[in-house]
C-alpha cells in the first residue's frame, strides 16, 4: 500500500531537516557522532533517507472492524496535518506496518544493540521509559489511527540518552526513541483502532513517523 502520510508543508519541513543535517555531516560538525554509533556518515544518512522514502510503502498485516468512513482527507493533531488514505477505505480497517517508521529502524537499532551490547540495559530502561510517556500523549484519531506529538518522542529519547546512555548516549536515545514510540504509540493502542474509521492504521506510520524519524536526527546530534 502506498499513500503519502503528510501533506506537502510537512513532507517539505522533515526533507528539509534532513538536508539541513546532512550538510552539518559534510562540514565535519558532528562527524565523530557517526564514529560512535558505528555508521559512516554516508551510510547513516542513507538509513534516514531510507526511513522518510519507505514512509510511504506499508504492509497490510491484519485486518480489524472499521467505523463509519471518513468525510475528509486530512486530519490534525498537534500542529501537525495528516493526510488520510481514502481510497483505501472500506468495511474494515486495514492494520499495515510502515517500511520506513517500522521495518528500517527497528533493524537499526537491532544492530546497535548487537554491536554495542553494553547499552542493552540502559537501552531497555530507555525504552520503558519512552513507551511510558509516549503512550500518555497518544491519541486515536479518527480516520488516521493512532498519533503523537511530533516532539515528544525525540525529546523524551534525548533525555534518556543523557542519563543513562554514558559513551553511547546516541545509541541510547536512538534505540530508546524508536522502539518506545512503536511500543507506546501503536503496539499499546492497536486494540483502539476498531471504529475509528481509518482506512490503514499503520504501525511506525502517519501520527508516529515523523517523532521516529526527529528521533533518528535527534540522537545522531546527541555527541
Amino acid at each position: 500500500m502506498f499513500f503519502a502520510p503528510f501533506v506537502f508543508f510537512t513532507t517539505v519541513m522533515l526533507l528539509g531537516a534532513l538536508f539541513l543535517w546532512l550538510i552539518f555531516v559534510w562540514i565535519g560538525v558532528i562527524s565523530n557522532v557517526f564514529q560512535a554509533i558505528g555508521l559512516s556518515p554516508n551510510v547513516a544518512f542513507l538509513a534516514l533517507l531510507a526511513s522518510f522514502l519507505g514512509s510511504y510503502i506499508n504492509i497490510p498485516i491484519a485486518e480489524v472492524e472499521s467505523g463509519p468512513a471518513p468525510d475528509r482527507d486530512i486530519a490534525r493533531y498537534a500542529g501537525v496535518t495528516y493526510r488520510i488514505p481514502v481510497r483505501y477505505a472500506g468495511a474494515q480497517t486495514t492494520v499495515a506496518i510502515n517500511v520506513g517508521g517500522a521495518i528500517v529502524p527497528t533493524l537499526i537499532s537491532l544492530y546497535l544493540l548487537s554491536r554495542f551490547p553494553q547499552i542493552i540495559l540502559p537501552a531497555l530502561a530507555g525504552v520503558t521509559i519512552v513507551a511510558l510517556i509516549v503512550n500518555r500523549f497518544a491519541r486515536p484519531i479518527p480516520g488516521l489511527g493512532i498519533a503523537t506529538p511530533i516532539f515528544v518522542p525525540p525529546i523524551v529519547a534525548a533525555i534518556c540518552g543523557w542519563l543513562l546512555g554514558g559513551q553511547h548516549a546516541d545509541s541510547v536515545a536512538y534505540v530508546s526513541g524508536v522502539l518506545g514510540t512503536l511500543i507506546g504509540a501503536d503496539l499499546l493502542n492497536i486494540a483502539k483502532v476498531k471504529g475509528l474509521g481509518a482506512p490503514v492504521a499503520s504501525i511506525g506510520g502517519a501520527g508516529t513517523f515523523d517523532g521516529i524519524f526527529l528521533t533518528g536526527i535527534v540522537a545522531v546530534l546527541l555527541a
